[in-house]
């Protein structure tokens, strides 16, 4: 099997995928997450307005507030597009037994969930799954990202009132 690393590839062999192993699927504007079940089938979040076959590769479940866990057969939620096996966080978490996380993947498949794309997204999702605990890089990404505009756009405020401020003294 494939170690995975770090550094998000598209290029890289997929690997071969075992039960309870992190899928990441390279859409065209994101990364989606899954977690392999066995048999060819992955558990995954899908919006929960569409139909199954239209949530595959749809940009909407980003931007969703409520999604569906469904089980469905990794080649069809991987498409046209590229996937990795990406058990990235295994040098700093320990995943859970391999029966525990099927058995907890299998209890949830049907239910709808809360969706948040910066703090409960489809990375969280199997990631909870496979280590007890939702942790998403691309969301800590995103949230930096935020914070620098909002940072940035801040600054230029106080700078615009500042520089107002000076132009209508009268001295």
């Amino acid at each position: 099997m494939k170690m995975a690393s770090n550094d998000p590839n598209p290029l890289d062999p997929p690997g071969t995928p075992q039960p309870g192993d992190l899928i990441e699927i390279f859409r065209p504007a994101y990364q989606h997450w899954a977690l392999y079940l066995g048999d060819g089938y992955i558990i995954n979040l899908t919006p929960v307005d569409e139909s199954q076959a239209a949530a595959i590769s749809s940009v909407k479940s980003v931007f969703s507030r409520k999604a569906v866990v469904r089980m469905q057969l990794l080649k069809e939620v991987v498409g046209d597009d590229s996937y990795r096996v990406n058990n990235k966080y295994d040098d700093d978490r320990t995943p859970l037994p391999v029966d525990d996380i099927i058995q907890r993947s299998q209890d949830l498949i049907g239910q709808e969930v809360s969706y948040d794309l910066l703090g409960s997204n489809c990375e969280h999702f199997v990631t909870l799954l496979r280590y007890g605990e939702g942790v998403s890089e691309q969301a800590t990404r995103a949230i930096g990202a935020i914070s620098l505009v909002t940072a940035a756009a801040s600054a230029f405020s106080v700078l615009g009132l500042i520089n107002t401020r000076s132009r209508n003294r009268p001295f």
